[in-house]
């Protein structure tokens, strides 16, 4: 494949191809032809000027379609971790972006694609008689391709509009992002004439801009673009009447639409934004003579509202004009003079003459592509111009002939396709076209599988992808079923040896979620979603589903029940389902729908010592300790490495009240058979709360700085066990001193503290939060959590304003809010140990409130479940 452009579009095309091939197995080769020094920037993303930003927030400029944080989450990691998906990046920065992502695609990429970077540009191109095409480049050589993409970019100005005598003037900047360009006008005072006021315009005003110096903007309509909202404004509905009407119609329909947005939403971007995802659409339904109509009257309207400044490029115009440094002019240029080689005089069209050292185009692209190569396919007539004269005529981005066929392999996106698509310049069309053009391209070249027999995992379930990658698979959902370290560098090896492994990337998705590992969670989630569309069987696409629901919230519990009922040998989607050590299950299954769920799956198990060890931590969350107890030892008995089995020993020894004993059986098991638990620090957190039930306070710390201090244990499960048992050691007296919580928070990243990805973990957030005392750290988290699911809204939400007013000692309020979550807390997951640190906070929010009655209640409802020496030495120190 020969991709003839390396700036933004040739760098999307290329990392999908290169992304598509690799997950496919086909092997490609990829050359990128372009004389530019770096690719991925091209012409918008090679400026400098840090005044020079994005037009489009963070949020919306992904190279992906499929992953709208990719954008951002990179920011994070190149220095810039406070950044949110409505800030303006500068150009420059997100030219690097550009280039690092496909840089990191071609890595991903070797062995199956070949990438080569001619540093040239093609200046014809021609059929071969195999039905390929021969590019003929400037340094003399050919290239023959399968298929070339023709990713250009938009045309240059033809400065169509400058007298002939100011197009020869050494003072007119007919191109001036040219390198170098500028250097004249930057280091100079005399004023300057920028013809254009678009966002080039705009962009060069602030370059330009400097005490003692006008810069003027001349257009015919004299139109700045829009600002963006310093805030988003809201979202609303397109209008249902846009369809099969005229242009007339669908003028009145449009305008009572952006008049009913700025009465609901006080503001006219949301009215236009909603037309964005039909803008195409309405293109294509109307004439050519309604097309030139709408061009006439409402194409500068149009692009003046549609491509808007960045919020601070606002400011500096404002700050410009109102300073009377840059003033905007409606006309056009009639005449231009040289005063005796210094500076111009131009008349514009309303009689006005501005004497000006310099004049530049900015009237933006030219109506169809002018280089070398274009030229010479128009004028062969292999490609012609698109509807309206603009771009080239293409179908589905394959460039059509005379006759309306497509003729040779060549293909487009972005800026040539306008006058299909209007609307197909920016980064969120651009890298959709991308995508559907890697699909398009390697839909004939993808070998078709010979029907082999697949690999299984380890309970006979197909595995659509190699030997290697599938025993690579196998180790890591052994290791997720032991609760075993291990498992993600297993499912990543999985995936780096077959890259379109839709399993492999869907249970790193699900870990990293759920289990906190360090995993680009939306970038595997796109990777499975992608690789389940290409090449998976229907077990494989609905757990990828599952996994998808479970990520975004969507029915995730439903779908992760539905798919069990089908596939009930799922062995990773039942870890899931069950609360438990490893994952937080399904936040709804009472103890009779798991139970029903484990009889569903149980032929599929055959009394296979994970499905025991999942019973027995059910039974013991029922109270039937002893049959737990049972089942527990059974599974080890067979499998002594079972984590399952452990932990449910370990809740069976607690809920007892059995302290002593499961306290020296679980640190005997850590010390030995445990050292390789992926949640070795939750073990840990099971023995502190024996040593904490004991009334031993020396001993939780000295268990607290050896094994669950931040730097033994980071992330989620900091929060988790680190976290809660600093604050129940807190809450009944049991830590002395200064309470190291600001060292958990510290070591837990800010997008978990902010905005958790599930109710499990947002009630630890906000545990850790209390116990460091940080309200407004209380306050962002509720915020996030009346925005989420309904568990996080109904449950999290209430208690960080109960926990709020604990941290403000207005304990009886505390109190009141604590109590009333206790019936519904179930909903967020996890296990009765866990959740059990609400009620201590309770507890002690009733002793500070003057309760004693209720605490005393609370205190013998908790010794008749399970005897504890710290829980009678509180009821004893309570006022009779």
């Amino acid at each position: 494949m020969a991709i003839v452009g390396a700036g933004a579009a040739g760098a999307l095309a290329a990392v999908q191809l290169c992304e598509t091939a690799t997950r496919r197995r086909t092997p490609l080769d990829v050359v990128l032809i372009d004389a530019a020094p770096e690719a991925g920037r091209g012409t918008a993303y090679a400026t400098h000027d840090p005044r020079h930003r994005l037009n489009v927030p963070a949020g919306n400029m992904s190279a992906y379609p499929d992953d709208s944080g990719h954008f951002i989450r990179w920011l994070c990691r190149h220095g810039e971790p406070e950044v949110t998906g409505a800030d303006y990046a500068t150009r420059y920065r997100y030219g690097a972006y550009l280039a690092d992502t496909l840089g990191q695609a071609i890595v991903r990429a070797h062995g199956t694609v070949g990438v080569r970077r001619l540093r040239t540009r093609a200046e014809s191109c021609t059929g071969t008689p195999d039905g390929r095409v021969e590019l003929r480049l400037a340094d003399g050589g050919p290239l023959t391709a399968d298929a070339a993409v023709l990713a250009t970019g938009p045309a240059a100005p033809t400065a169509a509009w400058a007298p002939p005598a100011l197009r020869a003037s050494p003072r007119f900047i007919g191109a001036p992002w040219v390198p170098g360009a500028l250097d004249g006008a930057r280091d100079g005072t005399d004023d300057v004439l920028l013809v254009g006021t678009g966002l080039t315009a705009v962009d060069l005003a602030l370059t330009l801009d400097r005490p003692g110096r006008t810069v003027h903007a001349l257009s015919r309509n004299g139109l700045l673009p829009q600002p963006h909202a310093l805030g988003p404004a809201g979202v609303m509905p397109a209008p249902q009447d846009l369809y099969d009407t005229s242009l007339g119609l669908l003028r009145r329909a449009v305008y009572r639409h952006l008049s009913r947005s700025v009465r609901t939403h006080g503001d006219w971007r949301p009215g236009l934004d909603s037309l964005r995802p039909h803008t195409t659409r309405l293109w294509r339904s109307l004439t050519p003579e309604e097309r030139e109509d709408f061009l006439a009257r409402e194409g500068a309207l149009w692009n003046t509202h549609r491509h808007r400044m960045a919020p601070a490029t606002a400011e500096h115009v404002l700050r410009a004009r109102t300073a009377r440094r840059l003033q905007v002019h409606t006309g056009t240029v009639v005449r231009a003079t040289a005063t005796g080689g210094g500076p111009l005089a131009v008349e514009l069209s309303d009689g006005r003459t501005l004497h000006v050292g310099w004049v530049v185009d900015c009237t933006g692209p030219g109506r169809r592509p002018d280089d070398p190569l274009w030229r010479a396919l128009f004028a062969s007539g292999t490609v012609v111009p698109g509807p309206q004269g603009m771009g080239a005529a293409t179908r589905d981005g394959r460039l059509l002939d005379a006759r309306g066929e497509a003729g040779l392999p060549l293909f487009t996106l972005g800026a040539p396709r306008r006058g299909e698509l209007w609307e197909t310049t920016a980064i969120p069309e651009i890298r959709v076209q991308a995508a559907e053009l890697a699909q398009q391209l390697l839909g004939p070249l993808t070998p078709r599988r010979r029907t082999t027999r697949r690999p299984v995992d380890g309970h006979g379930l197909a595995l659509t992808t190699h030997a290697e990658a599938a025993a690579a698979y196998r180790g890591g959902l052994d290791r997720v079923l032991k609760v075993r370290s291990g498992a993600q560098d297993a499912f990543a090896r999985a995936v780096a040896l077959d890259p379109g492994f839709a399993l492999g990337h869907a249970a790193l998705a699900l870990l990293g979620h759920e289990g906190g590992a360090a995993v680009d969670v939306p970038r595997a989630l796109a990777d499975a979603q992608r690789s389940a569309r290409e090449r998976s069987d229907e077990r494989e696409r609905s757990f990828v589903d599952v996994v998808t629901r479970r990520i975004t919230g969507e029915d995730g519990d439903e779908a992760l029940v539905r798919h069990l009922r089908t596939y009930p040998a799922d062995a990773l989607a039942l870890a899931a389902a069950v609360p438990t050590i490893a994952f937080s299950g399904v936040s709804d299954l009472h103890d009779d729908d798991a139970l029903g769920l484990l009889a569903l799956t149980s032929p599929a198990y055959d009394g296979h010592w994970f499905h025991t060890s999942l019973l027995a931590f059910l039974r013991q969350e029922q109270g039937r300790l002893y049959e737990a107890g049972e089942l527990a030892h059974r599974a080890l008995a067979v499998e002594p490495a079972s984590g399952h089995a452990v932990h449910a020993l370990a809740h069976v020894h607690y809920e007892s009240g059995a302290h002593e004993a499961g306290r020296d059986w679980l640190d005997r098991w850590v010390s030995g058979r445990g050292r390789g638990a992926v949640h070795r620090a939750h073990f840990s957190w099971h023995i502190a709360l024996h040593e904490l039930a004991l009334d031993d306070p020396a001993a939780v710390r000295k268990r607290w700085f050896a094994q669950l201090a931040p730097g033994r244990v980071t992330g989620v499960r900091a929060l988790v066990d680190s976290g809660s048992l600093l604050w129940r050691a807190r809450l009944s007296d049991s830590w002395r001193g200064e309470l190291p919580a600001a060292d958990v928070l510290d070591s837990v990243e800010r997008e978990v503290l902010e905005r958790p990805a599930t109710a499990f973990t947002a009630l630890h957030v906000a545990v850790a939060l209390t116990a460091a005392g940080d309200l407004p750290g209380l306050r962002r988290l509720r915020d996030h959590a009346l925005g989420a699911d309904l568990v996080q809204r109904e449950v999290v939400g209430p208690l960080c304003e109960a926990f709020a007013a604990l941290v403000e000692e207005r304990f009886g309020e505390a109190a009141r809010g604590l109590d009333a979550l206790l019936p519904v807390l179930r909903g967020v997951g996890g296990s009765a140990a866990q959740r059990e640190v609400v009620e201590e906070t309770l507890l002690y929010a009733l002793v500070a409130a003057g309760r004693c009655d209720a605490a005393r209640s609370l205190l013998d409802a908790r010794l008749d479940r399970k005897p504890a020496p710290r829980d009678r030495r509180l009821l004893a120190a309570l006022p009779g």
